[in-house]
């Protein structure tokens, strides 16, 4: 069997997009019939925000964009619809928008003990469809332990900022390729894919990637 092929993806809890690049990049995936390894990277789109924001997602779109009300609406719907699409249920109704620094120490404390996909599924869920807080370290604690991992453990590491240096580093990463927003896909840490394109965009860059290892 061939390795598989190493796929980096910088992503933000808070990104709707990025759950729904997410669904399109598995089904890439599965099309390809390539094996993977998935390794997620912090990035914040809005690392100023506070934890406890007062306002919906509307509020903040429309605060921080200076856009008109009925424009950001017309945007969520649009999201909303396209998220359908691939079989998420986001509820903007219910959305807590908050910072993401912690969930992305999280997800690194996750990482090491092996269950990164996992948590940040789950996080991805809470947050666009469930409207779970996902900046609070008790309520992370919560999502980590419904996986199965050690709630205790998982509040010691984020109050003593454990994993803060881990997510820095993956934003100077992010920096040094020129990554600007997310998600944004490398694979075999030469080829980059920026947004949330469609399975057929994957599919091809796997099956790319794979033909050049066996003609290498």
């Amino acid at each position: 069997m061939s390795e598989p092929v190493k796929v980096d993806i910088w992503s933000d809890v808070a990104c709707p997009w990025c759950y729904i690049g997410k669904r399109k990049f598995e089904e890439g995936v599965r099309r390809s019939g390539q094996d993977v390894e998935v390794e997620y990277h912090s990035f914040e789109l809005s690392p100023d925000t506070p934890v406890d924001f007062e306002g919906t997602a509307a509020d903040f779109l429309a605060d921080r964009k200076g856009l008109p009300r009925e424009q950001v609406t017309q945007m969520l719907d649009n999201v909303i619809g396209i998220a359908a699409s691939v079989g998420l249920e986001y509820d903007y109704d219910a959305l807590q928008h908050t910072n993401t620094v912690k969930a992305h120490e999280l997800i690194h404390y996750a990482k090491a003990q092996g269950r990164q996909i996992d948590m940040k599924e789950r996080l991805l869920k809470a947050y666009f469809v469930e409207g779970r807080h996902v900046g609070r370290i008790e309520d992370l604690a919560d999502l980590a332990a419904e996986i199965g991992l050690d709630r205790a453990e998982v509040v010691q590491a984020l109050e003593s900022e454990q994993y803060l240096g881990d997510v820095h580093a993956d934003q100077a990463q992010a920096v040094a390729y020129g990554i600007q927003g997310v998600p944004f896909f490398v694979l075999e840490g030469k080829y980059g894919i920026s947004g949330a394109q469609d399975p057929t965009v994957f599919e091809s860059a796997l099956r790319q990637v794979a033909t050049e290892r066996v003609s290498s």
